[in-house]
């Protein structure tokens, strides 16, 4: 029997004496300061209600919007260019691929989270009626669209970020043209976690800082579940996601980075002489599955083969008479991250959480870093990869380099392998992937494994898990600088995410002055002399960080004069990398090669097209909502990323497409987490809202908001309000 401590609450000026839970009847929703719900129930299904209930009433619109998405309808409702979304997911839909894997578990308690969260928001949607903003497409959600959005979040850097190039794979001849691979801002992140000899008190300490758009629907929302005896765990959870991804527990906090382990592969087929719809395997012709999919007013036959769907752009991928080639995703039918991510938040210890990432051995496309009250610190890169080793991908190469693995598909023994320690067949087993356990600190910044811990590197694992020996980026490189040799605090754990180091500048700006004080006018390409007097001055006066107002004049330039320093023929370092010393390395702008000189005058060039001053401050062009947004670019060796892109374009908006959205400071000490956050997008997507802005007003002052974990420090919350659903 379950044992609950009492709950005293002032709601509205009347004390409320009542159980944590469903004694008395339901599920409570707890909101403390900036909208944060915490949500206390006895069971998964309660759990669920709560955060469902609580989401509805910060985001109904953007919930519906998803749910359009994952339905195949967005063209009906936001214009025919989202032909593309629909064909894809109208694709998956008719494939069934959620039901049946749905048949084959997840748990009941994920299940039941599940139910619960789609009982809570549709009860929101009953009480309330539908938003104004979206009741055209707004509908009652079910447990199939919340199962989709799991799957959509499991495939994010696979085959949902290939919509277009899958949707128009035609064979030769076809009117349909086939779409270029355009590079885009994928998810990103730094993570620290800190052990016992690398903080002062001698606890365990995590930075969580996740880079993702800030596009309505790929947004976190902060929230606090908790069912006595069994879950109880704060943190942020994406959009239409009812778990915590990013968190802490009473003994363990975690994070997650993008990783540098490639979850797809493809496949090049060689076609039948005169049947591009036909491939040979050993010999032997096959016919490729066709599909017709009708969605956004368009039907169209699409093709596969048993190993995915094919796969076409107007590069490298081109579906021609001989060859075509085929995209194999190693999370395709994932939806075992619920029960994965329950399974983090359960665990009470680093050794818990190791054990969990290779029970379930879920994770879809993220590495993580935790440290618990032991004083522990943990990197992991336990997740889901297909199984090709390095043997197989020499035998196997097709010939084809275009930065993924792309395997001959004439050939059966160049399918992936399985190992016996791998969940699902196909995928490399934990035995396989890196993983660190220290005393001092992990970090990753979104390179691969190698330097998770410069004293004890990573090596020897298959490549498909990333490189080793090669160059770092400036974000690590300037990530592991702030991690040094230092002993930190939650307080300066803070300072260092909010500091707005640029290290780009700060190995380079010096030189970068003398030179353009030196030589007041510079040739740019065309050999063309420009005055550079007025941006020479601007960077001198600068001091070469990410921050607003009048440090930020000159910021902008810096970012897009570095922009223009990567074209061919260009020396811009001083120190080349040294795979010896790869944290230093490479260093110091070369400001007399002729490359970095002609990209100055560029960049002042570019300023006077677009009638940007030269040393315009950031706040004009990082903007939320009209708030000055501090951060710069991962490229400039930025740790507080904020990706507004430079040169600036006459016909730019200052709003901030991606990058720094939820941040956590969190200690585990013997006795609670301390915790320190910022959503810097509020937990609302509406405007109306006042959590819309309220954060991002905090995050604009480097300020932070207080966390709020026990029972009792949710019952002193000044702005606290309850509501209880039976």
């Amino acid at each position: 029997m379950r044992r609950f401590i009492a709950l005293s609450l002032v709601v509205a000026g009347v004390l409320v004496t009542s159980p944590p839970a469903a004694a008395g009847g339901g599920t409570l929703i707890r909101r403390t300061s900036y909208g944060i719900p915490h949500v206390l129930a006895d069971d998964y299904r309660g759990a669920g209600q709560g955060l469902g209930y609580a989401f509805a009433q910060d985001n109904a619109c953007v919930m519906a919007e998803i749910v359009v998405t994952l339905a195949a309808e967005r063209s009906r409702w936001f214009g025919q260019e989202n032909e593309a979304s629909d064909l894809h997911h109208q694709r998956l839909n008719q494939s069934s691929v959620v039901e049946r894997q749905l048949a084959r578990g997840p748990s009941k308690q994920a299940k039941d989270l599940v139910r619960g969260y789609v009982a809570g928001f549709n009860r929101y949607l009953t009480e309330k009626g539908l938003p104004t903003a979206c009741r055209a497409y707004a509908r009652p959600i079910t447990e199939i669209d919340v199962w989709r959005r799991v799957h959509q979040v499991a495939g994010l850097t696979g085959s949902e970020g290939f919509q277009e190039q899958l949707v128009s794979a035609q064979p030769p001849g076809s009117a349909v043209t086939a779409p270029a691979r355009v590079a885009t801002e994928r998810p990103g992140s730094n993570g620290i976690a800190l052990g016992r000899d690398a903080t002062v008190p001698g606890t365990g300490m995590v930075l969580g800082n996740p880079h993702f758009d800030w596009d309505d629907t790929w947004r976190f929302y902060q929230h606090h579940l908790t069912i006595p005896g069994e879950l109880d765990v704060s943190g942020a959870g994406l959009y239409g996601v009812p778990v915590v991804n990013i968190g802490h527990n009473d003994r363990l906090g975690w994070t997650h980075t993008a990783s540098e382990a490639q979850t797809i592969t493809l496949s090049k087929l060689t076609l039948v002489p005169g049947d591009p719809t036909s491939y040979v395997v050993d010999g032997k012709a096959h016919r490729m599955i066709a599909e017709q999919v009708t969605a956004g007013g368009t039907t169209r036959t699409l093709y596969r083969t048993p190993d995915g769907p094919v796969v076409e752009d107007d590069r490298a991928l081109q579906w021609t008479g001989t060859t075509a080639f085929v995209l194999r995703d190693a999370n395709h039918g994932n939806l075992q991250v619920v029960d994965q991510w329950l399974a983090i938040a359960r665990a009470r210890s680093v050794s818990d959480l190791h054990k969990a990432l290779v029970r379930h051995q879920a994770l879809p496309w993220v590495n993580t870093l935790a440290s618990d009250a032991t004083g522990t610190a943990y990197f992991g890169d336990v997740q889901v990869v297909p199984h090709v080793t390095d043997e197989q991908r020499t035998r196997c190469d097709a010939g084809t380099p275009i930065g993924l693995v792309v395997l001959d598909g004439s050939r059966s023994d160049c399918g992936w392998g399985s190992d016996p320690d791998a969940v699902t067949p196909g995928r490399l087993g934990p035995g396989r992937l890196p993983h660190l356990v220290r005393r001092d600190h992990v970090s990753n910044m979104n390179d691969s494994a190698w330097l998770a811990n410069p004293a004890a590197p990573l090596t020897g694992y298959p490549s498909i898990v990333g490189d080793v020996g090669t160059e770092r980026s400036a974000r690590t490189r300037v990530g592991l600088d702030m991690i040094g040799t230092n002993d930190f605090t939650l307080s300066t754990l803070e300072s260092a995410m909010v500091g707005n180091r640029n290290l780009t500048a700060e190995q380079g700006r010096a030189a970068v002055v003398a030179m353009c004080q030196a030589n007041p006018s510079l040739p740019a390409n065309d050999g063309q002399l420009v005055d550079v007097r007025a941006a020479c001055a601007a960077l001198a006066a600068w001091p070469g960080t990410g921050d607003t107002g009048e440090a930020g004049r000159g910021a902008y330039f810096w970012r897009s004069f570095l922009a223009l320093t990567g074209r061919p023929g260009t020396s811009l370092w001083q120190v080349p990398f040294d795979p010896a010393d790869p944290v230093r390395t490479p260093r110091g702008i070369n400001a007399n090669d002729p490359g970095v000189q002609r990209a100055f005058a560029e960049a002042v060039r570019m300023f006077a097209a677009a009638g940007v001053a030269v040393d315009v401050p950031l706040d004009a062009v990082q903007q939320y909502e009209g708030i000055p947004i501090h951060g710069c670019r991962g490229p400039e060796g930025c740790f507080n990323v904020i990706s507004v892109p430079g040169p600036p374009r006459p016909d730019a908006e200052p709003g901030i497409p991606h990058g720094t959205s939820f941040v956590m400071a969190v200690e585990l000490t013997g006795n609670g987490p301390r915790m320190s956050s910022m959503l810097v997008y509020g937990q609302s997507a509406d405007p109306a809202s006042p959590h819309h802005t309220d954060q991002a007003r905090l995050y604009a002052k480097k300020q932070w908001v207080k966390g709020e974990f026990t029972e009792r420090e949710i019952a002193a919350n000044p702005d606290l309000s309850v509501r209880r659903l039976r």
